[in-house]
């Protein structure tokens, strides 16, 4: 009897210490982890709000296989709820990839609110709390993508994204874009009376991000930070050194702070300008090279220009599907890749499909050619080490 009961004591104590607390600490909590640095010797490859080919955008899951695929830069998109918590969510309304529809309790949210000068209607994450929007459930954005996980997965804050890159195996860099930054001041308000863009760098610092590009800091925790709002951009400037690259639209849409035309931004004068904050652009790809009837026309010299300034260049978005690949790529994402790092030579990509990237620069690394692959390369390392290991 009392044998027994000191046994179920025990395995009771068990239990509940397993629930309060993990027998050893998370990864991000640990100190100067020997992790395998980020590669920066080819075009970085950005895993587009996760690798949300395969499962729905801006979910946990979308972000952890995006890592086991091989990114380089895990990329969000950051808005704010009504309580002031940074989210990670892409469009400035739930309509398109939650189910906000289905909850019939938040019918009366709908709305119409003017954003960057265009009346648009739906349920917005800024009349939700954090707890509000937990209860919804993420689904994909494309009806010819994979639904089984529609449902499954929950909204993410920008804090539980961090701790994400920093508990993978290796160095991941993160990629947050500060969205919509003119509507996010206009409509939520923090209680010490910072700005968006304030609450957005000091979450940064709070994780360690830090560091101009490529320096020791940078190494350790590498981060660009990225927005299509110049203002935005040279405001936080004065707030960390951390990279920053300037979004650039399709040429039909102005700036969304500014009102600049696609023209007036990609100028020489503007690169002389906006390069002493930023150092990179990140373009959408056709207008690079514009596209006609679905085949690629001459490139533009929008890249030779920025390489000229100093710039890099992270063209956006890179998708497999047949919807997306122009004709001229005959069906074949990795022709895609192919044509646009060593023929237009761009510095980083934006793609839906991380592992597909990861593969095709696996597979035509320098390493990777005749007799000198990898694993070839590390047999002759053994064979001439192995003589000196006898005796």
């Amino acid at each position: 009897m009392g044998s027994s009961w000191i046994g179920h004591s025990v395995l009771l104590l068990l239990i509940v210490g397993c629930g309060a607390r993990p027998f050893y600490p998370l990864p991000s909590k640990l100190v100067d982890r020997d992790r395998l640095p980020i590669q920066t010797s080819r075009p970085y490859n950005v895993a587009h709000r996760g690798s949300n080919g395969e499962l729905p955008e801006e979910t946990a899951a979308a972000y952890m296989r995006a890592i086991k695929e091989g990114a380089d830069f895990i990329e969000t998109d950051i808005l704010a709820s009504k309580d002031g918590v940074l989210i990670c969510f892409h469009d400035v309304t739930l309509d398109d990839t939650t189910d906000i529809a289905e909850h019939k309790e938040f019918a009366d949210r709908k709305t119409t609110y003017e954003v960057q000068g265009t009346n648009t209607t739906g349920w917005f994450p800024v009349d939700f709390t954090l707890k509000e929007l937990k209860t919804l459930r993420v689904k994909q954005r494309y009806e010819f993508r994979d639904q089984q996980y529609n449902g499954k997965f929950k909204i993410i804050t920008f804090e539980e994204f961090i701790s994400i890159a920093l508990d993978a195996p290796r160095v991941v860099g993160i990629y947050p874009e500060i969205k919509n930054p003119v509507f996010i001041n206009q409509r939520v308000k923090w209680s010490d009376g910072k700005r968006f863009e304030d609450q957005f760098v000091a979450t940064l610092k709070k994780y360690g991000y830090g560091g101009s590009y490529l320096s020791e800091d940078w190494m350790k925790q590498p981060v660009f930070i990225q927005s299509f709002a110049p203002t935005s951009l040279i405001y936080i400037s004065n707030l960390t050194d951390s990279p920053k690259i300037f979004l650039i639209d399709d040429v039909t849409m102005p700036t969304q702070d500014t009102n600049q035309s696609y023209w007036e931004i990609t100028s020489d004068s503007y690169f002389s300008f906006i390069k002493q904050y930023v150092v990179g652009i990140g373009p959408w790809k056709d207008t690079i090279v514009p596209v006609v009837n679905g085949y690629l026309q001459p490139p533009t010299d929008l890249v030779a220009k920025a390489h000229a300034h100093d710039l890099q260049v992270h063209p956006y978005t890179y998708r497999n599907e047949n919807q997306f690949l122009h004709f001229n790529f005959h069906q074949d994402p990795y022709a895609e890749y192919n044509y646009w790092i060593n023929k237009i030579g761009v510095d980083g990509l934006f793609t839906d499909f991380t592992g597909s990237l990861h593969d095709f620069q696996e597979w035509t690394s320098p390493l990777s050619q005749g007799d000198d692959t990898a694993t070839k390369l590390l047999h002759k390392i053994a064979t001439l080490v192995s003589p000196y290991q006898k005796g």
